[in-house]
C-alpha cells in the first residue's frame, strides 16, 4: 500500500474575493536580492523592501511567474501569475492565499475599481474581470493531478480539518483530467470506507470550504492507493569468458561461484568490479521493476541439443554472477536469468520474467598432439605429428629445437581450419648443430580458445 500525502501548513481557508484556500507552500532559498531579471528559473520570488533598503524574501513559487502586483482594499498584496492564471494574496512570509484561477493563462495588470474592488486585466485570452471587496461564501483547492506511474487500485481519503468542508475525489488514466476521468465523486469522511473511484493511474481531489461559524480548514490530505503488480524485465543477459566478478563480502561457505551485491531497482549502480580469470565464465544482466519492487534472481544453463534447464544458482539478489568454466564441459551453451519480484508480494502474487542469452562456446580442454616423430634428413631434421581438439578448431601451432625460439609452422593444407591438423616440415640444422649429436624437438599447438598442448621428441646421437 502506498500513500500520496498533501499537507499545506496553516490550513485552507475561504479569505478573498472568489474564495481561496491557503496552502503554505515550502520555502525557497533566501539570499541576496537579485538584479532584474535574475529570477528562479521557470518561477518567481516577492520581496519586501524595508525603508533602509535591504530586502526580504516573502514568497516564491517554482511554477508560476508574477507579471503584476497590487493592494486590495484590506491592504493586502495580491500577485497575479502565468501561466496557469492564479491570483495570489500573499499575508506574510510564506503565508499566501490562492484566491482564485482566471479564465486565462496569464494575469499581466491590475487597476483599482468602484466600491474598493480591483479590475484584473489577463492575457491568453485577454480578458477583463473584477474581483470584488468582500469575501465569497464558498471556495474551493483543486489539488495537482498525482500519478501513481503504475494502473492503481485507490483506497481510503485521510482527511484532518476542521469546518464545513466538502471532500471529492476523481481518477483517470490521463495526466489532461478534462479527458475521460470519472467524475468527481462526494466521499463521505465519516465513513472508514474507500474513495470509491475506478481504478486508474492518476488521482487528483478536491476541497468545497463553505463559510460557518467555524472556519473551514484543510490541514492535510493522504490518498491511499496499491499499484497493479507488473512483472519485472530483463534487459538483457551478457556472458564473458575469462571474466570474474568479484564479491563485495567473503562467502560463508564453500561455493561454485561468487556474485555481486546490487540494486534491484532502476536506479543508479556502480559499476561491477571484475578481473580477469581465464577459468570463469562471468553473467551479467540488467533488470528493472516498475514498482519498485525488491527482486530476486535465478540462473540457469542448458547445452546445445538439450531440452531442459539446470539450475546454476538461485536466490542471487545480484545482478552478477560468477562460475568456474570447468563446471561446463566443452560445448555450446546458452544461459537464462530468471527475475521474481517474490521478497515484495504475499506468496502466490509475485510474478516473474526470463530472458535468455545468446549462444556462447566452452573450451577448457586443451588439443591432443599424436604420432609426434623426428628424424634426421641429411642436414635437417624432419618432424612430423597430428593435432586434435574435440570441439573446436586448432589456431596454430610452433616448435622450438634445442630450446631455441618458438617458431611459427603451418599444417599440411596451408589453412588451419580444422579440428584435426597434419603438419610435416623440416628444420635445417646449423653448422655448428653436428647432425649426429642429440637434438630436442618441442611442439605446442593451441586451439581457437587458446588451450595448449605440448609434447616432445627427443633424437639420439649417432
Amino acid at each position: 500500500m502506498i500513500t500520496m500525502s498533501t499537507n499545506p501548513p496553516g490550513g485552507m481557508s475561504p479569505q478573498g474575493p472568489g474564495g481561496s484556500v491557503t496552502p503554505t507552500p515550502s520555502a525557497g532559498p533566501s539570499g541576496p536580492f537579485p538584479f532584474p531579471g535574475v529570477g528562479s528559473s521557470g518561477g518567481s520570488d516577492v520581496y519586501r523592501i524595508a525603508p533602509d533598503g535591504s530586502p526580504s524574501r516573502i514568497w516564491t513559487s517554482h511554477e508560476d511567474i508574477v507579471y503584476a502586483l497590487a493592494f486590495d482594499s484590506h491592504d493586502r498584496l495580491l500577485a497575479g501569475t502565468g501561466n496557469r492564471g492564479h491570483v495570489f494574496s500573499i499575508e506574510g512570509a510564506d503565508e499566501f492565499s490562492d484566491l482564485l484561477k482566471a479564465p486565462a493563462s496569464q494575469v499581466t495588470g491590475f487597476a483599482r475599481a468602484p466600491g474598493g474592488g480591483l479590475y484584473a486585466a489577463s492575457s491568453n485570452l485577454g480578458k477583463i474581470f473584477v474581483l470584488g471587496p468582500g469575501p465569497e461564501s464558498e471556495g474551493s483547492y483543486e489539488s495537482d493531478v498525482f500519478d501513481a506511474r503504475i494502473f492503481s487500485r485507490w483506497g481510503r481519503a485521510e482527511f484532518r480539518g476542521s469546518g464545513n468542508v466538502d471532500f471529492l475525489a476523481r481518477s483517470g488514466n490521463v495526466d489532461n483530467p478534462d479527458r475521460n476521468w470519472s467524475a468527481w465523486k462526494k466521499v463521505d469522511l465519516n465513513k472508514d470506507s474507500g474513495m470509491g473511484v475506478p481504478p486508474a493511474r492518476y488521482a487528483q481531489w478536491k476541497a468545497v470550504l463553505h463559510a460557518a461559524t467555524v472556519k473551514p480548514m484543510v490541514d492535510s490530505v493522504t490518498l491511499n492507493y496499491l499499484p497493479k503488480n507488473i512483472a519485472p524485465e530483463i534487459d538483457e543477459v551478457t556472458v564473458q569468458l575469462g571474466l570474474r566478478y568479484q564479491p563485495l563480502s567473503k562467502p560463508s561457505g564453500l561455493t561454485l561461484g561468487s556474485d555481486l551485491s546490487g540494486s534491484s531497482g532502476g536506479h543508479f549502480e556502480s559499476p561491477v568490479p571484475s578481473t580477469h580469470d581465464r577459468d570463469a565464465i562471468g553473467i551479467k544482466w540488467n533488470a528493472h521493476d516498475e514498482n519498485d519492487d525488491q527482486l530476486v534472481y535465478s540462473v540457469y544453463y542448458r547445452g546445445d541439443g538439450e531440452t531442459r534447464w539446470l539450475l546454476l544458482k538461485d536466490n542471487l539478489t545480484d545482478k552478477a554472477y560468477s562460475c568456474d568454466a570447468s563446471l561446463l564441459p566443452d560445448g555450446g551453451y546458452t544461459v537464462k536469468v530468471v527475475a521474481s519480484d517474490a521478497p515484495s508480494h504475499s506468496p502466490g502474487e509475485a510474478l516473474t520474467s526470463e530472458k535468455v542469452s545468446r549462444r556462447f562456446e566452452v573450451d577448457t580442454t586443451p588439443p591432443r598432439i599424436e604420432n609426434l616423430t623426428a628424424s634426421v634428413e641429411g642436414s635437417a631434421i624432419r618432424v612430423r605429428f597430428r593435432a586434435e581438439d574435440g570441439f573446436s578448431t586448432i589456431r596454430r601451432a610452433e616448435y622450438s629445437v634445442d630450446a631455441g625460439d618458438w617458431k611459427y609452422v603451418e599444417p599440411a593444407g596451408q589453412l588451419s581450419d580444422a579440428k584435426t591438423e597434419d603438419y610435416d616440415f623440416k628444420v635445417a640444422l646449423d653448422a655448428a648443430k653436428d647432425a649426429t649429436s642429440e637434438h630436442v624437438v618441442v611442439v605446442r599447438v593451441y586451439d581457437k580458445y587458446d588451450n595448449m598442448g605440448a609434447t616432445k621428441a627427443l633424437l639420439k646421437g649417432k
